[in-house]
C-alpha cells in the first residue's frame, strides 16, 4: 500500500532545505570561507537527495561507496576548519525585546506542538489509511510523525512572530552555522553504530576481555560493562550505538549466561552508564557542545566540565546498583 507522507519524502524534504542553504552561502560574501562551508552542506544534502538514485542506477554496493566517500569529504571539510560563520540579516535588540514582551510564555508554543504532534500522530495514524493510502509511513512512523509536527511548529511560529518562510530558512542558516558540523555529528556516528554491529565487534570485545578479565568474578565483570559503557558512549558519541557491541559483548555471555543476571534491570543500568559517558564527551554534540554554542560560550566545553563531577558520580552509583539488583 501506498504512502502519503514516506520517509523518501522526508529525506526530499530534508535535501531541498539544505541546498536552499547552499545557496544561500554561495551569495554571502560575508563568509570568508563559503564555498567549503557550501560544499560541505552541499555534499550532506546531497545523500539525502540523490541517495536512492545512486542506489536504483549503481547498485547498493557502488552506491554504499560513493556515499561513505562523500562521508570522508564531509569529515575532511570540518576536521580541517573549513567552516566558517557568514553574515546575516537579524532583528535590532530593541526589536528583539519587543517581540519577546508582545509574544511571552507564547513563544515555546511551536516547541512544545512539536512532542505533542509527535506522540499524537504515532498513537493516533497507526494503520491509518485514506482511499488505500496510508497516511503516514508505518515503517517509520515516528519518524514520520515527527516531519509533521516540525512542520506544524514552523507554521504555528510563522503566524505568532509574523514571519516569512523566508525569514525561516534564513535564520535556519545562521542556526546550522554557529553549530557547525556538530549539527550532522549524531547522524554519523549512528551510521557508525551500524557498522560496529555490521562488524560484530562484540565478539571482539568478548575475545579481549577473555584475556585479561577472570569471569567468574561477578564484580570485576560489572564494573568493565558499566565503564564500558561509559567509554564506548564517550567515543561514539552515542549509548544506543555503544549499547549493542557492549551487551552482545560483555553481558550476555559473561553476566546474564555465566551469573544468571537478571536481563532487564542489567541492560536498563547499562544504559544508564552509557549516559554518564555521554554527559563527558564532545562528541555528544547535540548534548554538550550545541548549547554552548547557542549560548555562545568563549569555551565550548564549559558544559562538559560542569557534568564531570556527576557523571563519575552516577556511574559509580550505577556499578553498586547493578551488583546488587541484578542478580537473583
Amino acid at each position: 500500500m501506498s504512502t502519503l507522507i514516506s520517509i523518501n519524502r522526508i529525506y526530499y524534504l530534508i535535501g531541498i532545505i539544505v541546498m536552499i542553504l547552499v545557496v544561500m552561502t554561495l551569495r554571502d560574501k560575508g563568509n570568508p570561507k563559503r564555498l567549503t562551508t557550501a560544499l560541505f552542506w552541499f555534499l550532506f544534502g546531497a545523500v539525502f537527495l540523490f541517495g536512492d538514485l545512486l542506489v536504483d542506477n549503481l547498485g547498493k554496493s557502488m552506491a554504499y561507496r560513493i556515499i561513505g566517500a562523500t562521508v570522508i569529504i564531509i569529515s575532511l571539510i570540518a576536521g580541517t576548519g573549513l567552516l566558517s560563520m557568514g553574515s546575516y540579516v537579524t532583528s535590532s535588540q530593541e526589536e528583539r525585546v519587543a517581540s519577546s514582551r508582545r509574544l511571552g510564555n507564547w513563544l515555546f508554543f511551536p516547541a512544545v506542538l512539536i512532542p505533542v504532534i509527535t506522540v499524537a500522530c504515532t498513537v493516533l495514524l497507526k494503520g491509518v489509511s485514506v482511499g488505500g493510502l496510508f497516511l503516514l509511513d508505518q515503517k517509520q512512523l515516528t519518524l514520520a510523525a515527527l516531519c509533521v509536527a516540525c512542520v506544524c511548529a514552523l507554521i504555528a511560529g510563522w503566524v505568532l512572530t509574523r514571519g516569512t518562510p523566508l525569514q525561516a530558512v534564513r535564520q535556519s542558516r545562521r542556526l546550522v552555522d554557529s553549530i557547525g558540523w556538530a549539527a550532522i555529528l549524531p547522524l554519523m556516528l549512528a551510521m557508525l553504530g551500524g557498522v560496529f554491529v555490521a562488524a560484530k565487534t562484540g565478539n571482539s570485545v568478548q575475545q579481549v576481555v577473555s584475556l585479561f578479565v577472570n569471569p567468574d568474578n561477578r564484580f570485576q565483570v560489572v564494573v568493565i560493562y558499566c565503564v564500558g559503557m561509559a567509554l564506548f558512549t564517550m567515543v561514539m558519541g552515542n549509548a544506543f550505538a555503544a549499547f549493542p557491541v557492549m551487551s552482545a559483548g560483555i553481558a550476555l555471555p559473561f553476566l546474564i549466561m555465566g551469573h544468571h543476571a537478571d536481563p532487564a534491570p542489567l541492560v536498563a543500568i547499562g544504559m544508564y552508564s552509557g549516559y554518564c559517558g555521554t554527559l563527558m564527551t564532545p562528541m555528544a554534540a547535540n548534548y554538550n557542545i550545541v548549547p554552548a554554542a547557542l549560548l555562545e560560550l568563549k569555551n565550548k566545553y564549559q558544559v562538559i566540565k560542569v557534568q564531570i563531577p556527576t557523571a563519575l558520580t552516577l556511574l559509580t552509583v550505577n556499578v553498586f546498583l547493578m551488583y546488587f539488583l541484578a542478580f537473583r
